[in-house]
């Protein structure tokens, strides 16, 4: 069989099974014969898909360094060491192995979490061939092969159906059809989509019930599956917003570096200064301006907040991923086990005389109502009996999610499951649209009792009369059975009807199947997948926050807005622009899909491909995305999205392979703890941004104002490097310990436009670095004036530096909010930092053996009351500027 005849054989959908046989060159009976087969998975390769060639240790180190600052670091560590500065250069490359090394274990860290999380399983798959049955890996099938299908199994690859019997499969992992979808051999249109081709099993997808047979039409990267997979690999990562601001920021950050170092050695050569030594000064205004500390303190910042979000139950698998999380204005959210439970769960019980809502656990009226009302218990009967599923030990249902609603119902409410002994059964049918079952000592007159269950319509048919409350019957009035039903069905809840007949002999099944003997009925039983009971306030939080949260499902149009409803996604009827479907996605062009998906809340019945449309959409119109999902057909749209959250229980491997963030509860509620988070860290990014950019560049402006004015540098290039590395581990990185400020969840999201360098930013660091030139100025110049050594006045100099940081430190724990307010002890990190700091000054200052290294020398009492003067006066003035801060951050948050 050629490649295009493989092509051509996975729409067969829409031809008779016996063309299907043909075209596939096997037989109906025989299958194909074993030489074949081996022909086939020779020329066609096993039937699995292509694997991710995941980097190998080495690849992932050097990632690391990936990086704009680093790069700048990397330059001046070399120009460094060929100016013969060791000590210097160390240093710097200390930084950068540093980050990288950080980088490095987290990442490692985060993908051994994912594995824990992974079940490999391994299937096995039935097949026919030379007319003999054989059990064969999945890896094995090729087109045209025969496989058995059977409750249980897992769909080894896709399958035109040429035989079933009552088979359902659970779909939900490729479509989002959250409910078993029935399956029958039959021809379907061409152009159906691939949700609604019921004579069609896919790869990947289970067997709930039934059994059946197809043959294989595709196989590995040729399956639905494999179609997702490669829109998976063609799906565009991009970089994160703290990424390209990162990058913008560096970029300017270097121009300005560089520009200043140009300007100081022109001048200085200008005013007749050597060349060599000029060059010197250059470098040290170079290696002084750039916060050498940033990488290493964004890294650290984003670990930490990996580790937040790991105790509160989401597994980071790419660092970046925390703060844009943290950034993210829409989340697209997945329904069945998101937002929902993924289970389905008896909601209310009704009969012709009353209605009982019942829950997961039912209060103890709830059951007196029960057992008070006959209609009602005999509904929980029938349910519980007229059955073939099953509960194991810990309390989970084995088959059918609607019959194993039913099973869990009746065990809360006291009916024992198939607690009535069967004698015969007439299985469920897609034409009989009901199940019948016979059981001996019924409890009633005649003792025994036939009991069913279906779909209402189909099981009011069957009936002439109603069960009373006190288990008499009466006449049936089917239309409030028919207008209850509907009105439980616009809810989104899943109806079926049950109904009995007493004094049930031998032949009464077969009298019910004819028709020949009238039911009565009994109530109806309303099931849904209920919300997670964390859902609704989750959602509301993100709306707060000013997220907009979006569902988007593969499931149908009702259930969804019933849902949505009930999370608060949809405060109305749900009509109109609110809800939308993936035809009427794919239906709109380009120019006008974007506001459409603006203004919808839910997307109903959505394909893998109109998903990565949505998610493009939103982000043309500059939202950063996050998108949650646990399915292979999430997966094209996990990779695009700004950041990926794939469920850690649920999620196929496919999913969690495509999501950045990974989480091990499946609950939309840790999505907004982790946003929670995000948000912190890049608040915390910020604060050491707005701390270390306005003494890098004070730094490097102390230099150039020297040269400008033709006097002696107040700091060298070697007490510069003291300072920058000092005081970003002691001081800096303690920033990154800082807890979340009150009210971080009821600002709206930072614009994604806004540059880390916006205006106040900007007049920050050029207030903070001009109280830093002129306050360490002033005491340099002061000590020289009182016949001070060169030695002293720079000691003094660094000191004013070093002092005025701490105390700035403590005022950028919060960027607007007053110095008083933010307290003392909230972060105890910033005061084990002061201390240490102190301690590093102290030996700076007093060690000879340091002050033979650095060119320092001890200062008496009075110098350093001078210097708390300056620190003091600094705090008073960037105090001051916080009102001009909290006017602007009315309109926007840095």
């Amino acid at each position: 069989m050629g490649a295009g005849t493989v092509d051509e054989a996975r729409t067969v959908h829409d031809l008779p099974a016996e063309e299907a046989w043909l075209l596939l060159g096997s037989d109906p009976r025989q299958g194909l014969r074993g030489d074949e087969a081996r022909d086939r998975l020779a020329r066609h390769g096993p039937n699995r898909l292509p694997r991710a060639v995941s980097a190998g240790p080495v690849r992932r180190l050097l990632r690391q360094l990936h990086h704009p600052l680093v790069y700048v670091l990397v330059v001046s560590g070399f120009v460094t060491l060929a100016l013969r500065e060791l000590v210097d250069s160390a240093v710097i490359f200390g930084v950068v192995v540093l980050n990288a090394v950080i980088g490095f274990v987290q990442e490692s860290k985060a993908d051994a979490a994912l594995e824990a999380l992974r079940s490999m399983v391994h299937t096995r798959a039935r097949v026919v061939r030379d007319g003999l049955r054989h059990e064969v890996a999945s890896e094995e099938l090729v087109p045209g092969d025969l496989v058995l299908l059977e409750a249980g199994d897992k769909v080894p690859a896709d399958l035109r159906l040429v035989d079933s019997s009552e088979l359902r499969l659970d779909e939900s992992a490729l479509t989002g059809e959250s409910l078993p979808v029935p399956k029958r051999p039959g021809v379907v249109e061409r152009r159906t989509p691939v949700a609604d081709r019921s004579n069609m099993a896919w790869s990947g997808t289970l067997v709930v019930a039934g059994t059946g047979s197809g043959v294989v039409v595709a196989t590995g990267a040729g399956t639905e599956v494999g179609e997702i997979h490669r829109l998976v690999g063609g799906a565009e990562v991009l970089a994160t917003p703290l990424s390209r601001k990162l990058a913008v920021f560096s970029a300017w950050l270097t121009g300005v570096v560089l520009a200043l170092a140009v300007l100081t050695f022109a001048v200085g050569v200008a005013r007749g200064e050597a060349g060599a030594e000029m060059f010197t000064a250059a470098v040290a205004l170079a290696v002084g301006a750039i916060p050498e500390g940033l990488p290493a303190a964004v890294t650290i910042t984003l670990a930490i907040g990996v580790s937040r979000m790991a105790r509160r139950g989401a597994v980071v698998r790419r660092l970046p991923a925390v703060e844009t999380l943290g950034g993210a204005t829409v989340i697209c959210s997945d329904k069945t086990g998101t937002l929902t439970q993924n289970r389905m769960s008896v909601r209310l019980l009704w009969s012709p005389s009353s209605e009982v809502e019942v829950g997961d656990r039912p209060e103890p009226g709830t059951l007196a109502a029960v057992r008070d009302d006959q209609a009602l218990w005999w509904c929980l009967l029938a349910g519980a009996n007229c059955n073939d599923a099953a509960l194991t030990e810990a309390g989970q249902g084995v088959g059918d999610p609607t019959e194993t609603a039913m099973l869990l119902v009746a065990r809360h409410l006291g009916a024992a499951p198939h607690a009535l002994p069967r004698l015969g059964s007439v299985p469920f049918s897609s034409e009989r649209q009901y199940m019948a079952t016979r059981h001996a000592d019924g409890g009633r007159p005649g003792s025994d009792v036939v009991l069913v269950k279906g779909g209402v319509e189909r099981v009011l048919a069957l009936c002439s009369q109603q069960l009373g409350p006190d288990g008499a019957p009466a006449p049936l009035a089917a239309e409030p059975v028919l207008a209850a039903a509907h009105a439980l069905a616009a809810q989104g809840m899943r109806v079926l009807a049950t109904a009995l007949l007493d004094d049930a002999g031998p032949d009464a099944l077969e009298d019910v199947v004819a028709g020949r003997r009238p039911l009565v009925l009994t109530g109806l039983q309303a099931m849904l997948d209920p919300p997670r009971d964390t859902a609704a306030a989750a959602v509301r939080s993100c709306r707060e926050a000013g997220i907009e949260v979006k569902m988007i499902t593969g499931d149908h149009a009702g259930t969804a807005v019933s849902v949505a409803r009930q999370v608060g996604l949809l405060d109305g009827d749900g009509d109109g622009d609110a809800v939308l479907s993936g035809a009427e996605v794919e239906a709109l062009d380009d120019g006008l899909v974007g506001e459409a998906v603006e203004r919808a809340s839910v997307f109903a019945r959505v394909s893998p491909g109109q998903k990565l449309r949505i998610v493009e959409a939103l982000q043309a119109r500059r939202h950063v995305v996050a998108m949650t999902g646990d399915g292979v057909n999430d997966a094209p749209a996990l990779k695009r999205a700004d950041v990926g959250v794939a469920m850690g229980r649920s999620g196929t491997e496919v999913a969690k392979d495509a999501g950045d963030v990974v989480l091990t509860d499946d609950d939309f509620a840790t999505i907004e703890a982790a946003v929670e988070e995000g948000r912190g860290v890049f608040d915390n990014i910020t604060k050491f941004i707005v701390w270390t950019l306005p003494t890098n560049m004070g730094e490097g402006l102390v230099i150039l104002v020297a040269i400008l004015l033709g006097t002696s540098l107040p700091i060298l290039p070697t007490q510069i490097l003291w300072i920058n590395m000092t005081t970003a581990v002691a001081l800096g990185l303690m920033l990154a310990f800082e807890p979340k400020e009150d009210g971080i969840m009821t600002r709206p999201p930072r614009d994604p436009r806004r540059s880390l360098l916006s205006a106040p930013v900007v007049l920050r660091t050029l207030l903070v670095s001009a109280l830093l030139v002129v306050g360490s100025r002033w005491v340099f110049d002061h000590e020289l004036a009182q016949g001070a050594s060169l030695e002293v006045s720079r000691t003094a100099a660094i000191n004013v530096f070093v002092t005025v940081e701490a105390f700035y430190l403590f005022s950028c724990r919060s960027l607007v909010r007053p110095l008083w307010r933010s307290g003392l002890l909230g972060n105890r990190w910033l005061l084990v930092g002061v201390a240490v700091q102190v301690v590093l000054q102290a030996a700076l200052t007093y060690l000879p053996a340091m002050n033979a290294l650095f060119h320092t020398a001890p200062i008496d009492a009075g110098v350093w009351l001078r210097i708390v003067l300056v620190a003091v006066a600094a705090t008073v003035v960037v105090e001051l500027d916080k009102l001009r801060w909290r006017r602007s951050a009315a309109t926007a948050r840095p």
